[in-house]
């Protein structure tokens, strides 16, 4: 069980790589690399026709606000600033606002968990929003975080059409997967018809006060999207 649990942890962070290599190759690089050639251009053809030179110029800095649009899409993919800098409840209630789908987050937490299994538990969220988005045709969701003794709970519910399933190799397969890799656990309740509820757990490990964010997380949100 320990080597399976290895060997998923392993190939997650494999899988990540690569993804954050390929967009890094297929976004903000192939654009940066245009936009030096653009510049290179404009830059041949200043002295001779200036106006055409600035209209270079002018569609260049089209070019770098893009590219930096797709740098802090990038980084909130690895780790986004906001869950470091203030914790699970405004982390997710910025998911929140950018579901298609209206959402409802909660949290109850006392403090904070530890980095990894705060990050754990936002990329979680994260994932089961965008299933919902995709798949629930679902009109409105709820997201409760709480604590109980030493694990973190998470409780996603939506008033889609159900049939969700963790067989078969989907998304809600992996995802299971990768919380057992971390003694977690999920859960599933999505009869034919809806409404499908999720719950997730993970193990509760303190922060270490001494990176001077182990402050309270305790509050609760309603935001919607």
């Amino acid at each position: 069980e320990l080597e399976s649990d290895r060997r998923t942890v392993t190939d997650t962070a494999s899988a990540d790589l690569r993804r954050i290599e390929r967009d890094l190759h297929d976004g903000a690089q192939a654009r940066l690399v245009a936009l030096a050639m653009g510049l290179g251009l404009a830059k041949e053809k200043l002295p001779a026709d200036p106006e055409t030179a600035a209209k270079m110029v002018d569609e260049a800095h089209g070019e770098v606000k893009l590219a930096l649009a797709e740098l802090r899409d990038l980084a909130r993919g690895i780790h986004p600033a906001i869950l470091t800098d203030r914790g699970l409840g405004p982390a997710l209630s910025n998911l929140a606002a950018r579901c298609t789908v209206p959402t409802t987050i909660t949290t109850d937490l006392p403090t904070r968990p530890a980095p990894a299994i705060e990050g754990i538990a936002y990329f979680t969220v994260s994932e089961l929003l965008q299933n919902i988005s995709k798949h629930s045709h679902a009109t409105h969701a709820t997201v409760d975080l709480w604590r109980t003794d030493d694990r973190l709970l998470i409780q996603i519910t939506d008033n889609g059409h159900g049939g969700a399933t963790t067989e078969g190799g989907t998304g809600l397969s992996g995802l299971t997967e990768r919380l057992d890799s971390v003694d977690g656990l999920l859960l599933l309740d999505s009869p034919t018809g809806g409404p499908t509820t999720i719950t997730a757990e993970l193990p509760w490990r303190e922060r270490d006060g001494s990176d001077g964010s182990g402050g309270s997380a305790r509050g609760a949100g309603d935001r919607r999207s």
